[in-house]
């Protein structure tokens, strides 16, 4: 593959066409985004292959697994069949929250499971392991919460409760934690990217309310502030994992996924980029391979219905259109 060409007036590299021919030649919830994001073709083009989600690869495939009563692998969060006594490596990713996650992350039509009458099936049928707690009222934990915010206004269910819920359980620091009701007052990186990922759903489907905005502001503060990876008390990064990037990202965090939460809450916002973020833009940069590809860097152990995505060391298509787009973003900043 053809190394990046660069533009000399300000030194960006630009996504050569090989790329962008081998990033086109993918499934279409990959390819729609491609030719939108990266290539700039008009919506007919790119609605066009968007609408095929619905009937050709990953999408399809993931549609014919649901099960009659509106959920998948018959659980909320997990399968109806797991059992975390067997051993079982990893977190099954099979239910139907991470099911929901996918078809829309893949930009699935709604109307689609709308018309299958999925919110109200779910609604009748599922509840969630926690407590028997009905799926649409949502939980406990921040990121299983922030899912179906958006998943519930994608299908089209009642989630104000949650959203509300968010509000009320922001941590004094200014983030949130899953571990909230273990007892713990400190904001996790993960929890807080996951939550605010809920509240930028429900501002830019409804408008937001003065309190879901300062809830989102506050959440981005707690990360900005921290350069998206660095430790507050020592300037160190938090962890090995911010910069091994995995798809899916599922719940873990990584810059590259922080940043495009941030690439997509400037765009809803009007804002621009943040110049706190540039340590972790390098850190993405530094990731892109000389072709202008990025690499897998693991998979998250579990049970999937089918691999979406290249096994670690292989270059991530998934992971070149985020990077890509990610970075045209940043540069673009630059007069």
């Amino acid at each position: 593959m053809a190394r990046h060409r660069t533009d000399l007036r300000y030194g960006r590299h630009v996504p050569s066409e090989a790329l962008l021919t081998w990033l086109r030649d993918s499934d279409p919830a990959l390819r729609w985004q491609v030719e939108r994001d990266l290539m700039g073709e008009p919506p007919e083009v790119w609605e066009e292959t968007r609408a095929r989600v619905a009937t050709e690869g990953f999408g399809a495939r993931l549609l014919a697994l649901q099960d009659p009563d509106g959920q998948w692998a018959g659980g909320a969060f997990f399968p109806a069949d797991f059992d975390p006594e067997t051993g079982e490596t990893g977190q099954p990713w099979t239910a139907t929250t991470w099911t929901l996650n996918s078809l829309r992350e893949w930009g699935l039509d709604p109307a689609v499971l709308r018309e299958r009458r999925t919110a109200e099936l779910i609604a009748e049928n599922s509840r969630w392991e926690y407590e028997n707690l009905p799926y649409w009222d949502g939980e406990v934990d921040c990121c299983i919460n922030a899912w179906t915010v958006q998943n519930g206004l994608w299908l089209g269910a009642g989630i104000s409760g949650i959203v509300d819920w968010f509000v009320e359980h922001r941590l004094p620091d200014g983030g949130w934690n899953c571990e909230w009701v273990e007892g713990s007052t400190r904001s996790s990186f993960h929890s807080t990217l996951n939550s605010l990922k809920g509240l930028l759903a429900y501002d830019a489907a409804t408008g937001g309310t003065d309190a879901t905005r300062a809830a989102r502001r506050s959440g981005e503060e707690y990360l900005l502030h921290r350069g998206l990876f660095r430790r507050l008390s020592t300037g160190e990064p938090v962890a090995p994992w911010v910069d091994r990037f995995a798809y899916p990202f599922r719940w873990s965090y990584d810059v590259l996924n922080a940043a495009e939460y941030f690439r997509e809450a400037s765009l809803l916002d009007g804002r621009a980029p943040d110049p706190r973020m540039a340590d972790a833009i390098e850190l993405v940069r530094a990731a892109r391979q000389p072709d202008g590809t990025w690499l897998q860097a693991r998979r998250h152990p579990g049970r999937v219905w089918f691999e979406v995505d290249v096994p670690a060391g292989e270059p991530s298509k998934w992971l070149t259109l985020f990077g890509t787009r990610v970075l045209a973003w940043w540069d673009s900043r630059i007069p």
